[in-house]
This record gives structure tokens, C-alpha cells and sequence, in this order.
């Protein structure tokens, strides 16, 4: 039975997004294992180095933020840095070199082979994210990448080591439970640093 006036729009766009949220779930080994070499790259002295498009690029200062301060007491603060918050930086290699290399440009002299590299880009289409994914592979970075809907060129490519999709079209979904990934990501990766035992490759099996 259909729900009555706003309730049945309200049940329509909850569902979507449990959808994507329940794929998540159902994806956990892949995020376990993502947050296990994230884990890996911190134990060793590694930085986390975020970038994204527009509303992702906020979403990369955000995931920034939560690593060097944690909204948590008592959690260990973790070195990452935001590429999207220097804006004479950005316009300057735009404005150079293009709005392609933004990003790669940055993480060519700023990232260090011990680093993560996170790339955000809600349909996994945004070229500068892919060659931003692209140098920090070719540095020797760890690459991690949060798309939407069937992943993009991102995808396509394999432009990451780990790869997590928000599987929904709608980009303002994909934005949302992006920002579940990135809570998940953080708190993962803090369980596993808590216990340095396990920060072996058997502790996701």
C-alpha cells in the first residue's frame, strides 16, 4: 500500500539512500581492506592527501580535518593534508599548466612515496582526480579513490589500488553516503592502528 501525500516521497528518497548504503555493507572486505593499508602507510610515517571537484573539494577539506583533529577525544591525530585549500595554489597551476594538472602537480612535489593519495570525484569522471590518482601511482603512493554510479574512467582505468563506489546515479546521494565512506575510512583505520599487531596481511582475512 502506498503511503499517503509527502510520507510516500518521504519513504521514496530514504530508500535511496539505504540502497547505496546497504551495497556499502556488502562491500566491507574491500573497505576493510582499504582502511588496512591506509593503516599500513600511518603506522610507517605516511601523510593522507585528499582532493576533489567542487562539492568533493569541501568534502576533502573535511576528510583533512578529522585525521589531524579528530572530533573524538582521546583519538590519535593523523598527518593529512587538504590540495583544494590553497586557492593562489590551484588558480596558479591552472592557470599555468590547466585545471587537468591541479592536482598532480601538487601531489608531484608536496607527497612522498610513503603517502596515500584519496581522490574523491562523485561519477568518477573528473580528469584532474584521475591524474592526480595517476602521479601519486607513479610516485609509489597508495592510491584510494571514492566514486559514483558505475565508477567512471576511475574505474575504468583502475586508476586506484582501492576502489569504493557509492552505487547510486544521483550525485547527491553518491555525496552523502561519501560521506559515511570517509567516517567509515577514519574509524577503521583508527582500530587498526590501535592495535599494531594486526597490521599484517592475514588481519582482514
Amino acid at each position: 500500500m502506498s503511503r499517503p501525500g509527502g510520507l510516500g516521497v518521504v519513504d521514496a528518497l530514504v530508500r535511496s539512500r539505504a540502497r547505496p548504503l546497504d551495497d556499502l555493507a556488502e562491500h566491507a572486505e574491500d573497505v576493510a581492506r582499504t582502511c588496512h593499508s591506509m593503516a599500513k602507510r600511518f603506522h610507517r610515517g605516511g601523510k593522507l592527501v585528499v582532493f576533489g571537484n567542487g562539492g568533493p573539494s569541501t568534502d576533502a577539506q573535511h576528510v583533512a580535518v578529522e585525521f589531524v583533529h579528530p572530533v573524538i577525544v582521546g583519538k590519535r591525530a593523523l598527518p593529512a593534508l587538504s590540495l583544494t585549500s590553497d586557492v593562489a595554489t590551484l588558480t596558479g597551476i591552472a592557470n599555468r599548466a590547466g585545471l587537468d594538472e591541479v592536482f598532480a602537480h601538487q601531489i608531484r612535489f608536496l607527497a612522498e612515496p610513503s603517502d596515500i593519495a584519496l581522490g574523491l570525484s562523485t561519477d568518477g569522471d573528473c580528469r584532474n582526480v584521475l591524474r592526480g590518482l595517476e602521479q601519486a601511482r607513479e610516485l609509489g603512493m597508495l592510491t584510494v579513490a571514492l566514486t559514483g554510479g558505475d565508477g567512471g574512467t576511475i574505474a575504468a582505468r583502475r586508476a586506484a589500488d582501492h576502489l569504493l563506489i557509492a552505487a547510486s546515479a544521483d550525485p547527491r546521494v553518491v555525496k552523502e553516503v561519501h560521506v559515511t565512506m570517509y567516517h567509515v575510512l577514519w574509524e577503521l583505520v583508527h582500530v587498526f592502528l590501535e592495535q599494531p599487531g594486526v597490521l599484517d596481511e592475514e588481519a582482514v582475512r
